[in-house]
């Protein structure tokens, strides 16, 4: 099917327009928010050709249609659900947004608060990887002394987007929460702006960009709160001056003489505390990580990770968390390659991992996940210990002294290769990594070979059939 006709086929299945409440997409899951689950054919939208996977998180869908066709599919499901215009179907979603409300209130906090984290810095990861691979590219031209004269045009334009992310946080952040996103956006700003190394604190002058991403989050969350209060108070004939005014006077103010201290000091913690853990304990630390993160990408919490890996790169300009969670991804593909080799027989299971490995070695392992290892169970196991010892290699040399980071989010598998950088340089940042996912590669397959599929023969997961009776 053609993406039209895959967003038409997806439709009917999600309960129509009038049950789909907000479409959205991140690099491989189309995203769709749903006013009344029962309504929603989970059977159907996993045996609907093209669909990878399926993920219910409460009134949350996510489906699995891979990178690409993710971000073909979604406006032309978006464009048939914004297409309704009926009584009925207006009717439908006020009532919608009633049982919304009431699910939300019995919705776990903490779980809820991670997926609107997750809402707002999903859409800011195409610009993140863009401006890194940019800063990658200026980096090896300043190391082998080409093109002088291009490398600050292209530092300029990869700095761009870093150098405002706190003014685009703070827009996503108050479209998230129900603010105004310009209002958001302008409360952020402060942040950035160089006026403020004139602002002391506690006996410190403050410089720009201090507090990062979670002093623009927590002002632009702070402006929400004002900005919903004003609308709830301020006369009408007043509020088109007033709650302006006072969304982007009393969070800018508390931004500046308490926000962005505090956040300052938050980050530059998380920035000590990840160089602590690598250098203490990186084995240990890289094994957790790397066995634990395949689990997180399956329920979709792994993108509550995006804040901490942007705060590392403004702090530290990369995060060494990411090439050890990347690590999980290996042991991912060593154990598809093993699923491959020991069900020689089995021509369907063989397809979908010829047509997800390319996928999957530059880090997108959502289709192997929810179209072999995770439904043949063990694999999904076995993948987990490939990714843990992957990431305790890359923990162990960190440990050693030859620390690896990613200059940006998003990317993984081979696609890493450009955004890493280390303490030794480029080049044996690469070696590092790439001798880590090696070791995940190579465990992931053994523990799968030997552990991961049921019976001495390939073909034993095709059941077999029961012995003709004689006849009598």
């Amino acid at each position: 099917m053609n993406h039209q006709d895959t967003a038409a086929a997806l439709l009917p299945l999600l309960g129509g327009a009038g049950n789909v409440r907000t479409v959205g997409h991140c690099m491989t899951r189309l995203r769709v928010t749903v006013a009344d689950r029962a309504l929603v054919r989970g059977a159907e939208l996993r045996a609907l050709p093209g669909v990878l996977g399926v993920v219910e998180d409460g009134e949350s869908w996510q489906l699995v249609l891979g990178p690409g066709t993710v971000a073909r599919v979604a406006p032309e499901l978006e464009r048939l659900v914004t297409g309704r215009g009926s009584t009925a179907d207006v009717l439908a979603e006020r009532g919608a947004t009633l049982r919304e409300r009431r699910r939300a209130r019995n919705a776990t906090p903490g779980k809820l608060f991670l997926r609107r984290l997750a809402q707002i810095f999903v859409p800011l990861i195409p610009a993140l990887v863009g401006c890194g691979v940019i800063a990658g590219a200026a980096g090896l031209l300043a190391n082998l002394r080409w093109l002088p004269a291009l490398v600050p045009a292209l530092s300029a334009i990869a700095s761009g987007f870093m150098s405002l992310i706190a003014v685009f946080v703070g827009y996503r952040t108050a479209k998230e929460f129900g603010g105004t996103p310009v209002l958001g956006g302008a409360v952020a700003a402060v942040i950035v702006h160089p006026g403020v190394a004139h602002v002391t604190v506690f006996g410190r002058q403050l410089a720009p960009g201090q507090g990062g991403v979670l002093g623009a989050l927590g002002a632009a969350l702070l402006g929400t709160v004002v900005e919903k209060t004003c609308r709830r108070v301020v006369p009408e004939a007043l509020d088109v001056l007033v709650t302006p005014f006072l969304t982007v006077l009393l969070p800018g103010l508390v931004t500046l003489y308490g926000l962005m201290f505090v956040a300052g000091e938050v980050s530059a913690a998380i920035g000590r505390c990840a160089e602590w853990l690598l250098a203490n304990g990186g084995a240990v630390a890289g094994f957790a990580l790397g066995g634990l993160f395949l689990p997180l990408v399956m329920l979709g919490l792994h993108q509550a990770l995006i804040p901490i890996h942007t705060t590392l790169i403004a702090e530290r300009g990369s995060t060494v968390l990411l090439p050890l969670l990347a690590m999980a991804g290996a042991g991912q593909v060593g154990a598809a390659l093993a699923v491959y080799v020991r069900l020689a027989r089995d021509v369907s299971v063989r397809r979908v991992i010829r047509s997800a490995l390319p996928a999957a070695l530059l880090g997108i392992g959502e289709p192997l996940i929810y179209g072999v290892s995770l439904p043949l169970g063990r694999p999904f196991a076995t993948a987990c210990v490939g990714g843990a010892f992957g990431g305790a290699f890359v923990g162990l040399c960190h440990q050693l002294g030859y620390s690896v980071g990613a200059t940006a989010i998003g990317p993984s598998g081979w696609a890493l290769f450009p955004l890493l950088a280390g303490n030794h340089g480029a080049l044996r940042a690469v070696v590092v990594y790439g001798a880590g996912l090696a070791v995940g590669y190579g465990v992931g397959f053994v523990a799968t070979y030997l552990f991961g599929v049921r019976g001495p023969g390939p073909a034993d997961v095709t059941p077999r059939r029961p012995p003709v009776p004689p006849l009598p």
